[in-house]
């Protein structure tokens, strides 16, 4: 069964945030709130806890996972990126968008596209997931909360709950923060190639 924090979306309470990563580091798998829509997030390091998110989404081994960064900082820890690359990054985040990147030494092999070795790349702008991130000291991998033959992704705290309460070991409220993902950019190629149009605009990237 579940827990339900109810965490402020604006301020929130470092206590829950502390119990919240508590959960993640033990190998919880949480859904919590970002800039987008609601996402799984669970420890980079937990192979577990990343195959209970394939099987409450039915994906893949082709499935591009996501690594939240608390800023670009981290994120180069992960991602091999150049200076025209980094400038471009440096512009749009936080926001929501996810970068496809090539991805160094340090992602753990499962997360990886099998053939490609790439990750997917992604700051935050949402008080909820930056304190998080923060508390925990390291990316967090994510993936979103859309469920097999579903349109969109979850966006009820209390909806989540209801649906996932056994397949969670935490729904974070962080009120509700809209219905569509992130604007995914594939930035491995000569030039960047949109992969997703969601909530990022991403004329900059592709004028």
């Amino acid at each position: 069964m579940a827990q339900f924090f109810q965490i402020h979306p604006e301020n929130p309470q470092a206590r829950l945030i502390r119990q919240a990563v508590d959960i993640i580091r033990a190998g919880g798998l949480v859904a919590y709130p970002t800039d987008s829509a609601y996402a799984l997030g669970c420890h980079i390091g937990d192979k577990t806890a990343l195959d209970r998110i394939r099987g409450i989404r039915k994906l893949d081994k082709n499935h591009n996972f996501t690594l939240v960064c608390r800023d670009l900082s981290e994120l180069a820890t992960y991602a091999r990126v150049d200076n025209q690359t980094f400038r471009l990054l440096k512009v749009h985040t936080p926001g929501p968008f996810t970068f496809i990147l090539e991805a160094t030494s340090e992602v753990p092999k499962r997360m990886l596209h099998p053939k490609r070795k790439t990750i997917g790349m992604r700051v935050p702008n949402n008080p909820i997931a930056l304190a998080l991130l923060e508390e925990l000291g390291e990316p967090l991998m994510t993936s979103s909360l859309l469920l097999p033959g579903e349109e969109y992704p979850l966006t009820d705290p209390y909806d989540i709950r209801e649906t996932l309460q056994h397949q969670l070991d935490l729904v974070i409220d962080g009120g509700y923060c809209g219905l569509d993902p992130t604007t995914v950019i594939d930035l491995t190629g000569d030039a960047p190639e949109l992969v997703r149009q969601g909530l990022g605009d991403a004329s900059d990237f592709l004028s």
